[in-house]
C-alpha cells in the first residue's frame, strides 16, 4: 500500500515522504491515526506542486539547523549522575541530555535525541536530529557527583 505521510514517522519515514506499508498497518493504524493519506495519482500531483513552493523554505529551515549544529557542537556537556564506583545508581536518558542543553541555553526535544540508555561514567555521544538532512554528534561526558 502507498502513503503520503502527513506526519514523521518513527521508523518508517518524514513528512511528505511517499513510502510503502503492507496494508493492515496502512489501514489500521496510519490513516485513523492522522498520519498519512493514500497516495493516488491527484494526491501525489499536489503532493509534487506543495514540494516545490516549500523548497525555497526548507532551504531556510536546513541554514538554520546548521548554524544550531555549529553551536551545539561547541557545548561542552558535562552531566552529573549518583554513582557507586563506575557504576550509576540509575541512568542517563534523552530526558537528562535534553536538560543539560536546557542550561546550556538551547532547548531540543529529547525525541530529537538517540543516545541509548547509559549506565556507566564515561564519555559518550548522541545523535541529534534538527532537521531531516541535519544530524549531528553531540559528545558528552557524565559524571559522578561524589567528585
Amino acid at each position: 500500500m502507498e502513503l503520503i505521510l502527513k506526519k514523521d514517522v518513527q521508523n518508517l519515514g518524514f513528512k511528505d515522504d511517499v513510502v510503502n506499508v503492507k496494508n493492515g498497518y496502512g489501514r489500521n493504524f496510519l490513516i485513523p491515526q492522522g498520519f498519512a493519506n493514500l497516495a493516488t495519482p491527484s494526491a501525489k500531483k499536489v503532493l509534487a506542486e506543495n514540494l516545490k513552493q516549500k523548497a525555497f523554505k526548507e532551504q531556510k529551515l536546513v541554514d538554520d539547523a546548521n548554524k544550531l549544529a555549529e553551536v551545539l557542537k561547541a557545548i561542552e556537556i558535562k552531566i552529573v549522575a549518583q554513582a557507586g564506583g563506575e557504576k550509576l545508581f540509575g541512568s542517563v536518558t534523552n530526558i537528562d541530555i535534553a536538560a543539560a542543553l536546557e542550561k546550556n541555553g538551547q532547548s531540543i526535544d529529547r525525541k530529537f535525541i538517540t543516545s541509548g540508555v547509559i549506565k556507566r561514567v564515561g564519555k559518550y555521544s548522541a545523535s541529534v536530529r534538527l532537521h531531516r538532512n541535519v544530524i549531528v554528534e553531540l559528545p558528552f561526558e557524565v559524571i559522578s557527583d561524589k567528585k
